[in-house]
This record gives C-alpha cells, structure tokens and sequence, in this order.
C-alpha cells in the first residue's frame, strides 16, 4: 500500500479535550490491595512469585514498596527447593495446578528437613476450591493459610485497561475452562462498583453472552452496594475473540502493532538494545537520522548486544503518543517533523536577548531534552524495524494476506505458503496463513490441506526437503510432529479455524453451522478498500489505516452500534471538503456530535451471519438512584454530555484495532471509548499460548534483580 498522507497523520492523530475516564483509580485500588495482602501478614517476609504475575504486578508497584511493606527477598516460583531466611513465605501465584504442585513439593521438603516457616498462598484473583483440594491431597493443608489479592483490571494506557491474562484465549477455546468469564464478570462488576453501572449491554458470541448474563446477576463476592455513581457509560459492547479471527491472524502494520509482531511486548515493556535507551550524543536532533518510508536506513549492527527492559508509555512519552497509532509508512514523515520542530526549539536558545527569554528557555530545556531523548529511541526503533518490513518473506506474507481477503487465487496462495515452509518461515505466521486461508475461503481443500499439513508436520533432512520443496532456497528449520495437537485443536470445536472443504461426514452439526460468511461480510461490513489511487484517500480516512486496506471486523461491528454511518461510508470524508484551517481531515470544529446508543439497529442481518448469540440487554437501574434521571442520562444526546462506551473483547484484542477504535473515537464528539480486555494478543502469542510453546523468562531464580 501507499504511504498515508499527512492529512491522515493529521487528522489521525489529532489531540481532543473531550474529558475521559479517570482509570488511574484502579491502579491505585490494585497497589492499595497489594499493600493490604502484604501488611496481613505481620513480620519480614519471603515473597515467592508467580512468574506470570510479574508483568501485571509491575504495572501497580515497583520493588521498592514491596521492600518497604516487609519483604526481604523475592524468588519465582519454579521446581527445586527454596531457601529462606525469614519466618514467613508468601507465595503469590494464580490458581495453576502446576504451581500449587511446586509449593506442595517445597513445603513438604522443608517438612522433611525440620525446618519451621510460616507458609501464606494468596491467589490470584480470588480463591479456589480446586486448590484447597491439590493441598489436601499433598497432605499438607493445615500447614498452609490461604487468602487471596483480587488483582482485576490495570491500565496501560488513559483508554485501556486489561486483566493482562496472556492465556484466556486458550483456556476457553481450546482448555474448555470458562473461568476466565467468571472473572471477567467480577473485574466489570467492579468497574461498575466504582463507576457506574452499564445502562445497555451489548454484543456477540456465545461465550460473551454467557458473560452478559453473569453481568446482569449479582455476586456473592461483591454485594450490591446501597447507592451508586452515575455512570458515565452509554453502554458496554462485549465481542467474543472468535467473533473476529480473521484480524488477529493478519500482520499488524501500525507502529506500535508492528513492534508487537517483531519485538514483542510484554505488560507494555520491550527488550531494546541498551544502546536504543542511551542519551543522545548530539546537542540536538540530526534531522538527516528520521527514517523515511523511501529512504534507506543505516542500521548499526546490534548482535550479542545486551538489552533493557523498557516502558512504553504514551504518558510519559509525548512522541510515542503520536507514532504508536500511525501506519508504519507515515512514521518516517512524524520522526522527520518532530525532529525539525525540536532543532528549531534548541534554536531559540541563540536568539535568547534578554534574561526573562533565557530563562524562558531554560524552562523549556528539561521537556526539549527528554523529546529527543524520545526522538532517538523511536528514530533506532523505526530504523531496526524498517529492514525487517522488506524482507521477501515479510512482503510474500503481505502478497499472501491480501490475495486471501480479495479471495484471490486461493490454490496459488496455499502453494505460496508451502514454498514458506521450504523457506524457513516462522511455525507460528505458517500456521496464522493457514487459519486465514481456511476462515476466509470456507475451509481448504482435502487434498490441497493434507498436503500442507505434511508438509508443516514431517521432518526431512535438509537436502531432501530442499529437492523436493518447489522453491530452490534452502529450509533454515523443520516444524515436526510436536505441533500435530496444535493443528488438532485448531481444527476441533468451539474453535474450528482450520479446516477441510468439504467437511467430513463425521464432523459435528455445530461446526458446519459456524461456517464464517466472510464473503458476505467482506461486502456488508465494507471490509476491503482497493489500494488504487483512487480508493487511497479513502483508505486514508478510514479505520482501514490500520492494516494498509482492511478494516478490522470487530472494530466494525462496535460501529455498528457507536458509530453507524462510518461503516456504510467514511465519517473523515464529510468534513473534507469544507477543511480551510489547514488542521488537515476530522477537525474538530467540524466533528459531529455522535449518534445515542440504540442497539444493533440497521445491522441485524448482518449480525445474524455471523456465528454466535447476538443480544442487546438494557439494565435495571437501582432503586436507590433516580431511575428517571438515570433512564433520560443513557438516552441523552452526547451533545448534552460526554459519555464513554466500554468495549469488551473476551479474548484479546490487537494493538491495531485499540489504534482503530481510537480512530473512530476522533471522529465525533461526546463519546469516548474505553477499551477493556482480556490481554494484548498478537497472531504469533495466540498460536504460541495453543501451542505451548510462549517464551520463557529468562531470569534466575532470585527475582530481586
């Protein structure tokens, strides 16, 4: 696709002061919870961590407070035995049958070897009777206190908030365990508890229904309160992951999407070269460094380089706030302009006359050096990224993705992806071609699958496979029968993503009634805008930005609701004609104000294509709140106020669509979008978590470092 214009970045990008929801109070609720768990139990203690929780946890607190609130030392949880010096062990873990098995087997062996300690199991988020069961099976239930630390929602951004569970997506479609709802339905009735309640519950999926339904019963856990906040919210809109497959498995191409599919981000932290993160050496910004989508960059050679865990964090990096929601073709351009404006602010300095304009400057010093502090970190991010981009396999995948949407040669794109194979692609973008393949072209052939699926499965010496590979390049690495359960249980209900046209005779009723209609939708929904020049600047103005021409399904269905005329055509159009400011497309003078909230109105055939329950719950207000006023407020127009839609994706969702639904959020006034997940999920960390093969973390077994 061709670059975006700047008349996108601008309008793209454009800042609002339109008021948002203050999520940082759960940031505090969880830190405040942490210190109450830790204060429970008096005295030095021992923390022993959960390794998964130490992302989560990293995003409410630091080291120093845990120090602070009595713990000496810090180990993961992990099999071998534990040594301590203190009297009480906390062991702070989620209700994994593995670990609670790891700390059976340390208690037991300091049983054995008379040692005396105090042993403290809090889970998290809540308890477990499943876990109360492994201990007393392992004997050693009276030897142990168990509580918990409700760690629900965190932000990681002013418009998201995840439960960070890298694995729910899992654990429902594939493991069958639905607690992941259970919990999900107790962090949004917390939501609610401290905000508000949600006056319409809408959405779709069966399994986002089992969750509307648990939403609108009250818990034991979380009594109903005698009165409540009026709620900001107009609504909350819950999409099930496999709703929308289809965009998870595509390739990311915002900036902060991209960096997610080749570095990986983790609890918003990268690993960076360390050299990414020193201060610049240069007195201010060398323009000529920006990279351009054109240009070619110089790229210093970073192997056995050591490298740093860093935050990216849109507050406390101003030039990352306005990169991370661009396509990666416009970066080169924002990297070049934010440069240019900071050599012009140093600038200043030198026309400096008189003493009020010197310390004027002086003032501004601190906030011009830590941009381009920030304007070097992006400029070395962009220019390692940028090499990867034009590699022939990252395009022939590109080539792949777009054939399959156009449904464009299917046959020919199946052999492309075997040539891949050959190739030495990665197991995981093989098997998110394959799924793509499958789900938008109503499964693969017979023949043309088990072929493929050999092909990914057996292992041949290198000389063979490359003989009888159709390409001529040599395999740098063969996948093996250690990924066949992977490839059942994409294939095996409720998932079922990758399977044979025709379906046998012995699959399930309910699977060939999940068929995905992507060719209806790919035409009701306007999923695919032409990369023609005439068609470019409509790409431009759409939430299709985000993947070079393809608008994500699910953030197209939360228009369906919230923002109805952008799905039939595109809302930054409108005000493009009239645009004299010079703002560029979507400016704000010319925003209209957004439509109320009215269900699925207009759209019903369309959500009655896609597999799973379609509902549309409105809520019953507390007695003890003013029904009228609370009825009126969820109807008013957003004009009267401002209001924020939840959107809920049980699941995971991408760093692309949040950068779409923050699209869609710009284009008009009095509604904000407050984006609520399971966790941050990318097609590589969906195969992997299926699969079981996600990354390991590379720390030793004392986690004070």
């Amino acid at each position: 696709m061709a670059a975006a214009s700047d008349m996108q970045n601008s309008s793209g990008m454009e800042q609002d002061n339109e008021p948002r929801l203050h999520v940082e109070l759960l940031r505090e609720t969880a830190r405040k919870a942490l210190i109450d768990t830790l204060n429970a139990v008096n005295g030095v203690k021992t923390l022993v961590l959960d390794p998964t929780l130490a992302g989560p946890l990293g995003l409410v607190t630091e080291v120093a407070l845990l120090k602070h609130h009595g713990v000496d030392k810090m180990f993961w949880l992990e099999p071998g035995p534990l040594t301590s010096t203190t009297a009480n062990i906390v062991y702070l873990c989620r209700p994994s049958i593995k670990y609670v098995k790891i700390i059976a087997d340390q208690i037991k062996a300091h049983i054995r070897e008379s040692k005396k300690h105090r042993y403290i199991l809090f889970l998290v988020p809540r308890t477990s009777t499943l876990v109360s069961r492994i201990l007393e099976e392992e004997g050693i239930l009276g030897d142990i206190t168990i509580s918990s630390y409700n760690l629900q929602f965190i932000p990681i951004a002013d418009d998201v908030i995840s439960l960070e569970n890298d694995n729910a997506f899992k654990e429902i479609w594939v493991d069958g365990d639905e607690t992941v709802i259970y919990n999900s339905a107790l962090a949004l009735g917390t939501l609610q508890k401290m905000y508000g309640r949600f006056p319409r519950i809408l959405g779709k999926g069966d399994y986002a229904s089992r969750l509307a339904t648990l939403l609108t019963k009250p818990f034991a856990e979380q009594p109903s309160p005698a009165s409540e906040p009026p709620a900001p919210f107009d609504s909350l809109i819950i999409l099930d992951r496999t709703v929308d497959m289809i965009t998870p498995l595509l390739t990311q191409l915002t900036y902060e999407g991209l960096i997610d599919e080749f570095i990986g981000i983790k609890n918003s932290h990268v690993e960076l070269p360390a050299s990414f993160l020193a201060p610049p050496t240069a007195p201010n910004p060398s323009i000529p460094n920006a990279p351009t989508p054109s240009g070619s960059a110089s790229v210093t050679p970073l192997i056995n380089e050591k490298t740093k865990k860093h935050h990216l964090s849109a507050t406390t990096d101003p030039i990352f706030a306005e990169l991370r929601d661009l396509n990666f073709s416009s970066v080169g351009k924002r990297l070049s302009r934010v440069a240019h404006r900071l050599d012009e602010d140093y600038k200043a300095r030198l026309q400096a006359k008189t003493v009020a304009q010197l310390r004027d400057f002086v003032g501004k010093l601190s906030g011009l050096q830590t941009e381009h502090q920030a304007l070097k970190l992006h400029t070395d991010l962009s220019e390692m990224l940028l090499p990867k981009t034009r590699t022939d396999l990252f395009n022939k995948s590109l080539e792949v993705q777009q054939n399959l949407l156009s449904s464009y040669e299917v046959s020919a794109q199946i052999n492309a992806i075997e040539d891949m194979i050959a190739q030495g692609e990665s197991m995981q973008n093989v098997v998110r071609l394959l799924c793509l393949t499958s789900i938008t072209s109503g499964g693969i052939k017979a023949k043309a699958l088990e072929s493929v699926k050999r092909e990914f499965l057996q292992v041949i010496s290198l000389s063979v496979r490359a003989f009888l590979s159709r390409s001529s390049r040599f395999i740098s690495q063969a996948y093996g029968y250690n990924y066949l359960p992977l490839l059942l249980s994409l294939a095996a209900p409720p998932l079922s993503i990758l399977l044979p046209n025709p379906l046998p005779v012995s699959t399930p009723p309910s699977v060939a009634a999940n068929k995905y209609p992507f060719a209806t939708l790919r035409k009701s929904l306007r999923l695919i805008i032409d990369d023609n020049p005439e068609a470019l600047e409509e790409v431009e103005n759409d939430i299709s930005y985000t993947y070079s021409g393809y608008a994500p399904i699910s953030v197209r269905l939360v228009q369906c609701v919230a923002q109805k005329s952008g799905v039939i055509s595109n809302p930054a159009e409108k005000s493009s004609a009239d645009d004299v400011d010079g703002k560029g497309k979507g400016s704000s003078s010319k925003k209209l104000y957004a439509h109320p909230i009215v269900g699925w109105k207009g759209f019903e055939d369309v959500l009655t294509a896609i597999p799973g329950k379609t509902f549309d719950i409105v809520q019953k207000m507390p007695a003890s709140t003013n029904s009228t006023t609370s009825s009126v407020a969820s109807l008013l127009r957003p004009q009267e106020q401002t209001t924020t839609t939840a959107v809920f994706f049980l699941g995971g969702c991408t760093y692309s669509e949040i950068a779409a639904l923050r699209w869609v959020s710009r284009q008009n006034k009095g509604r904000k979008f407050l984006i609520v997940t399971t966790g941050i999920v990318s097609g590589d960390s969906l195969i992997d978590s299926i699969a079981n093969t996600g990354k390991k973390l590379s720390a030793s077994k004392d986690a004070n470092a």
